[in-house]
């Protein structure tokens, strides 16, 4: 996070980049802080998204490198995938209308007519620099020949394409107001891109519903073709797998289950962060901690709030 990038031997730094980004490092050193600051935020936003199931995203800490629970074409692998390459695109769409790039600024206006109470305006993310600097640098990796079969190279790109579908989708209308005294009489909108929590969520429905596939052949090249003959064929915004995964109830590291153990519960919920799902049935721990808060807050004129430090005990479960 520290680094200039103004050199091209500091695209060395990075570590797992295949040969394809690591030329489109040194051509593009001014977009690798919106690349970094991407994974960063994949990876924090997964395991905010999944906190409460029992497969936390903990692992994507060791990214570039992935255990068997991110590497076999697993559900958790196709969600990962596909957040990453909506979230590298995202921020260089972002970075492009922020003014940080040089080869790029401000969106297209949009094509649409705007209605009698808004003019378009402002600056709009750049969506169509964002998909194509983004697939090139996200896919890479995925088209590299050393990359696992053929099977987990289509289902792996075909997800990241779903996180840049769903990304796409996500373009909305935002708008500035302007008039007298902070009345909106006048609005100035643009389109941008809503925050990664926003695709994260969206993402996880698809994951909660993805597709089992295989990868066959098809009139004249392979494609993937859902494993159960009862489903309709794949779309474009289907999220697939290939392997079934573990219950991470237990801890397998061939598998890359980390199990649950030590896990913090919620013992009066019915869904997946509650003690009974969390904990697979084990039964859990309970144990009384002491937080402090603040309390009794005052405002004082002009202008500042005094508050009290209160300490309370509350009741936490975690799973045996």
């Amino acid at each position: 996070s520290g680094v200039a990038w103004n050199e091209s031997h500091h695209c060395r730094l990075l570590a797992g980049l295949v040969p394809d980004q690591f030329q489109m490092c040194r051509r593009n050193l001014e977009v690798m802080p919106g690349i970094v600051q991407a994974a960063r935020q994949t990876k924090s936003v997964c395991q905010k998204t999944f906190a409460d199931m029992r497969w936390n995203c903990s692992s994507i800490q060791r990214a570039p490198s992935f255990g068997p629970d991110l590497l076999k074409g697993t559900r958790e692998s196709a969600f990962v995938y596909a957040l990453a390459a909506a979230a590298v695109t995202r921020s260089v769409a972002r970075a492009c209308s922020s003014g940080e790039l040089p080869l790029c600024s401000c969106g297209s206006v949009p094509s649409e007519v705007p209605g009698p109470d808004f003019r378009w305006g402002g600056c709009g993310d750049n969506l169509r620099y964002g998909l194509q600097l983004g697939a090139a640098f996200a896919d890479s990796p995925l088209k590299s020949s050393k990359l696992g079969t053929q099977a987990l190279k289509a289902a792996n790109l075909h997800n990241s394409a779903v996180g840049r579908q769903v990304l796409s989708e996500s373009l909305d209308t935002k708008c500035k107001c302007h008039g007298v005294s902070g009345s909106c009489s006048v609005k100035t909108c643009w389109k941008g891109l809503p925050n990664l929590d926003e695709i994260a969520s969206d993402l996880k429905s698809k994951y909660l519903a993805a597709i089992k596939v295989t990868h066959r052949l098809v009139g004249p090249r392979k494609q993937l073709i859902p494993k159960e003959t009862d489903v309709g064929p794949v779309k474009e915004t289907d999220l697939v797998y290939l392997t079934n995964s573990p219950d991470f109830c237990t801890p397998n590291p061939h598998l890359g289950s980390l199990g649950t153990q030590d896990r913090q519960c919620n013992k009066t919920s019915a869904g997946s962060d509650g003690c009974n799902l969390m904990c697979c049935g084990r039964g859990y721990n309970t144990y009384t901690e002491e937080v402090v808060e603040r309390c009794h807050c005052k405002y004082h004129w002009c202008c500042y709030v005094v508050c009290k430090k209160c300490r309370r005990k509350v009741e936490r479960y975690v799973c045996k």
